[in-house]
């Protein structure tokens, strides 16, 4: 091989790898998470506790009559299952990212970040490398949950982080 063309090969991989490293994480869907997090142990209550959850019921609640109701006093002309305006909270992606199904709701990366490289990385042997790698992990102070549950919310009531983590805590340090 002469020098143009190992130069041309060395381009052409340092543009792959730059392609690669700057690409997007995609969301991977709540059965991907389920495959590490059903297991038993802390990382395994994850998906159980997620499944019971109203998060993973978020996107049905849009469907009934109360959530009907809500969105033609807010005047949308979409009903609520398929408004933008519902769908940034009720839906993991908010609606926007195709490979997430509306029905999962909030599922585990409306929290934890779009999945497809961090999953790859086991996070209980190397959480750095997740890290790294787009996971979010909890802050421990509601910040992130605020995103949704503020007074933007039609149906807002005071948003009592300990209170409600307690609903939903899974894997880490008690709060």
């Amino acid at each position: 091989m002469n020098t143009f063309h190992r130069v041309m090969v060395l381009m052409l991989v340092f543009a792959f790898a730059v392609a690669f490293s700057t690409a997007e994480n995609k969301y991977v869907g709540a059965a991907k998470c389920k495959m590490c997090h059903s297991a038993a142990g802390v990382a395994g209550e994850a998906y159980k506790v997620w499944e019971k959850s109203t998060h993973a019921k978020a996107f049905e609640v849009l469907k009934g009559k109360e959530a009907e109701e809500i969105a033609k006093k807010k005047g949308l002309t979409k009903a609520a299952a398929e408004s933008p305006e519902c769908l940034k909270c009720h839906v993991t992606g908010g609606g926007k990212a195709a490979e997430v199904k509306k029905e999962e709701g909030v599922s585990c990366e409306a929290c934890h970040g779009a999945g497809s490289e961090f999953a790859k990385i086991p996070h209980g042997k190397d959480k750095e490398k997740a890290k790294a790698a787009g996971l979010v992990l909890g802050d421990n102070t509601g910040k992130a949950c605020e995103t949704c549950h503020n007074a933007e919310s039609p149906t807002y009531k005071e948003f009592k982080f300990a209170e409600m983590w307690k609903k939903i805590e899974h894997g880490g340090k008690k709060k």
